[in-house]
This record gives C-alpha cells, structure tokens and sequence, in this order.
C-alpha cells in the first residue's frame, strides 16, 4: 500500500491530547495542505485560522461549549486548532471548506499530528462574539465556520477502524 493509501486508511479522530507544542514548522505544512484542497470551480472559498494563543483556542473552546449548553472542553485538550470558513456567496463554499477539513486531517497524520473536526463552528463565527474576533483579524465578508480541525500528540494510541459497513460500496 502507497504512503497516500496507508494515511487514509490509519487516520482516526482523537478525543485526548497532551499539552505538548506542535512545533511551527509541522502546523505550516498542515496548513499549506488545507490550502491545496480541491475548490469548486478553483474559486477557493475557504479560508483558515490557525489559533495556538491558549486564550484566544479557550476563547472559543467556551464558544463552543455554549452552543452544546455544556461547560467542558469540547476541543479535548488539543494544544493547537484551525478553524475553517468558507465564503457564502461561492455556491461550493460548504464542500470547499468540507475538502480543507479532511486535507489538514490527513496531513497532519501523515506527519505524527493527531486530529479530530469539531463541530459548531457555523454558531460560533455567526454570533457577535465570533465576528468581533473575525473584525480584529480584518476578516471581511460574508464567512460561515465549517469547523475546527484540532491538532495535538495523542495522549493514548488510536483504536483499529471499525470494519466497514457490508453496503458501503455499490458497482454497476
């Protein structure tokens, strides 16, 4: 199996990470392969911010836990997060920013970095809290969060996959 293949088939979400840096030169190249993803009609709707700051990432760590109406982490610990969003006026936006997610999560397993989406992202950058922090980064325009791709070191191994459903592929 390929190198390509192997990271598609041993990626997996992780929901426990330890405090542990991912050191710039690893989130680059995470990021670089986000921005590489496939966009409708090329228009790359979807833009990216990467949080390492600890108050900005339990800024939205909080954000986040509002809109479950729950008070825990929901980003598990992980040290590092991107949280993608996509220009609503590209009729693609939602698949665009779909293709980024899974880009910066194969990349960052192909380079030792564990990864999970975390959802909510849509309620966080619509609420007056998100924007202000879209304003102070001279984000303009009309953005939805699709997610937010979080990054650390497993605290613990990663499971086998589930075996794959029997009608999960149909040929004609």
């Amino acid at each position: 199996m390929n190198e390509t293949l192997k990271t598609l088939t041993e990626r997996r979400s992780c929901r426990s990470y330890k405090a542990d840096p991912v050191p710039q030169e690893i989130l680059d190249q995470i990021l670089e392969a986000g921005t590489y993803a496939a966009t409708g009609m090329g228009k790359q709707s979807p833009i990216m911010i990467a949080v390492t700051d600890k108050e900005v990432r339990d800024q939205l760590s909080r954000m986040n836990a509002a809109v479950m109406g729950a008070n825990t982490d929901p980003f598990y610990g992980a040290p590092v997060l991107i949280v993608v969003l996509a220009d609503r006026s590209v009729p693609t936006y939602l698949y665009d920013g779909s293709l980024v997610m899974g880009n910066l999560m194969n990349a960052a397993h192909s380079l030792g970095i564990a990864s999970c989406w975390i959802h909510r992202a849509k309620e966080e950058f619509d609420s007056e809290e998100g924007k202000t922090i879209l304003k102070k980064l001279g984000i303009e325009g009309d953005y939805e969060g699709i997610g937010h791709c979080i990054l650390g070191y497993a605290a613990q191994e990663s499971k086998p996959a589930a075996p794959r459903k029997d009608n999960y592929i149909y040929k004609i």
